[in-house]
């Protein structure tokens, strides 16, 4: 019998849950395009995620002040940011008094979340974080390169 290479896993690692973040999300256009407050909040969201509530993902100030943000407007940037790169997409639209907006990574299938969201499997789209950019940017990079050393010439 062959030795399992996961033998003693639990004792190579802290305990609980941990996040598994593809690296074609990583090294994506999307995610490579984003800024640094954007990335950070993008994984202050993904620390909500059990495995069954993608599209229940809350990005409220009273949920975010203890992960550290010290700024509404910081926050509302790096969401919109969020949004606009295909990595993350809003689920239900918030309204007051306490309707808080909910939110779904792109790169997980969408899961019922309890009949909460405006919006149902069939109407959200995976993977749309690979559509907002196709060229990946690596060879974006090598293009601009190349177009800047041809200009020096």
């Amino acid at each position: 019998m062959a030795k399992s290479r996961y033998k003693n896993a639990k004792d190579k690692r802290d305990g609980g849950r941990f996040l598994a973040v593809p690296v074609s999300v990583l090294n994506g256009a999307a995610y490579l395009g984003c800024g640094s407050h954007a990335r950070m909040l993008l994984f202050d969201l993904l620390a909500q995620y059990r495995g069954d509530n993608n599209g229940d993902l809350c990005m409220a100030f009273s949920f975010m002040k203890p992960r550290g943000w010290k700024s509404t407007h910081t926050l509302i940037a790096a969401k919109r940011e969020l949004l606009n790169a295909g990595l993350i997409i809003e689920t239900r639209m918030g309204a007051r008094p306490n309707k808080a907006s909910l939110y779904a990574v792109t790169w997980h299938a969408l899961d019922e979340c309890g009949g909460k969201l405006d919006i149902s499997a069939q109407g959200f789209q995976r993977g749309a974080y690979k559509q907002k950019d196709s060229l990946p940017l690596m060879i974006k990079n090598a293009t601009l390169n190349a177009v800047a050393a041809s200009r020096t010439e």
